[in-house]
């Protein structure tokens, strides 16, 4: 046999022992057969405030994807990156859990049993009622998970309450959103001390956009339960002199919200999603004619109404409108919105002023007489109403 192809070792070995090692007697070692490497765990970066961020923010909406996460939690970031990182590390936690993926391929997260027990320890001391946990099921015969779809009103309410945020019109969740007719805005900072949102895909008929203006409107010229006995009767057998002789802090929207800081009720905003511009054009015409007598500001009642030319809000509902697509594009606090009664798009807080309104004139009459003065101030707690 040719010497440079005679083997190095022995053609037999014994069994556990390698061609070309030498027999030991210390028993097999762990580097005889080094580990199979795992997959890596995903690396914590959780932190304990975007923990709770994500965990406010699942509470309230119950469902969201990480694009609007990363919005309504940290909109400061470049992108989502974050948000999805945290996301897998509460997965790990077993608080989160994926329950569909979307046809753009967005997973929508909600939270698991135990991570909507930590949700409701952070919202609920605060006021703030959580939304109901999204149980698992599934189909007895198929054995396939139920319910699963993101329904597309859901989507673009949470849309718009990212978009919102995202131009600081809100602070953080945990004091700033609540669920109520779809969405409730609080950003005192922000010139907008309580802002109510209907989100509207058009499914409804215009119609119906304005009995739903009618009832707020009705709404806010309730009086409480424990409102003065005089009051009351004098609203009983005159019902119009509640617009004379009851002053705003003694209407029971004033339990709910805080003074607006202008002349009105609290103002109302219509957010059209996924129609067109002709179906939104025609909705606004339809609010703005058959809903005109629970928007529109009217002429002081005066010996000397000509020399009065401010108009009262007092008791009216301040409207304003956009889109979804709007607030996507160009941003919340961009001039998106439009007042009704007027032409023309404006910033929020310039649509919600009332430049013709009776404090900005010089012309000016005392404030009518009320008959109680049993004001409650303002609870900052938040107290769920659906209307």
């Amino acid at each position: 046999m040719d010497p440079s192809i005679t083997p190095s070792a022995p053609r037999s070995a014994k069994p556990g022992i390698s061609a070309g090692q030498t027999g030991r007697t210390g028993g097999r070692r762990r580097s005889d057969n080094p580990p199979v490497p795992r997959k890596p765990k995903h690396r914590r970066t959780s932190t304990e405030p975007r923990r709770r961020e994500l965990l406010q923010a699942l509470g309230i909406f119950q469902r969201a994807t990480p694009d609007q996460l990363w919005k309504l939690t940290r909109p400061d970031n470049q992108h989502d990156k974050l948000v999805r990182d945290n996301l897998l590390d509460l997965e790990e936690h077993h608080l989160v859990r994926i329950e569909t993926v979307r046809e753009d391929q967005r997973q929508v997260w909600a939270l698991t049993r135990r991570g909507h027990g930590e949700a409701k320890k952070l919202l609920e001391p605060k006021g703030i009622r959580v939304s109901a946990l999204r149980e698992k099921k599934y189909g007895p015969v198929t054995g396939k998970l139920l319910g699963t779809s993101y329904d597309d009103h859901a989507a673009a309410v949470t849309s718009t309450a990212a978009e919102l945020h995202r131009a600081s019109i809100g602070h953080r969740l945990g004091s700033s959103f609540v669920q109520r007719a779809d969405l409730v805005v609080r950003a005192p900072a922000a010139g907008v001390p309580a802002l109510l949102l209907e989100i509207d895909r058009r499914t409804e008929d215009a119609h119906e956009l304005v009995h739903k203006l009618r009832r707020y409107w009705e709404w806010g010229r309730l009086l409480p339960k424990d409102a003065d006995k005089r009051t009351v009767d004098l609203i009983r057998t005159r019902p119009d002199a509640i617009d004379s002789v009851v002053g705003h802090e003694q209407q029971l929207w004033r339990r709910f919200y805080p003074p607006t800081g202008r002349e009105g009720l609290v103002p109302l905003a219509f957010v059209f999603a996924d129609t067109t511009e002709a179906k939104v054009a025609n909705t606004i015409a339809v609010l703005e004619e058959a809903g005109r007598d629970y928007w529109a500001p009217r002429r002081y009642r005066s010996l000397y109404q000509e020399a009065i030319t401010a108009k009262d809000y007092g008791r009216a509902v301040p409207v304003v409108v956009t889109t979804l697509e709007q607030l996507q594009e160009h941003g919340a606090d961009a001039a998106v919105w439009r007042r009704l009664g007027r032409t023309g798009e404006q910033t929020l807080t310039a649509a919600l002023d009332n430049p013709d309104a009776r404090s900005s004139t010089a012309t000016r009459r005392p404030a009518p007489t009320r008959l109680t003065s049993s004001a409650e101030d303002f609870k900052s707690s938040e107290t769920v109403v659906r209307l």
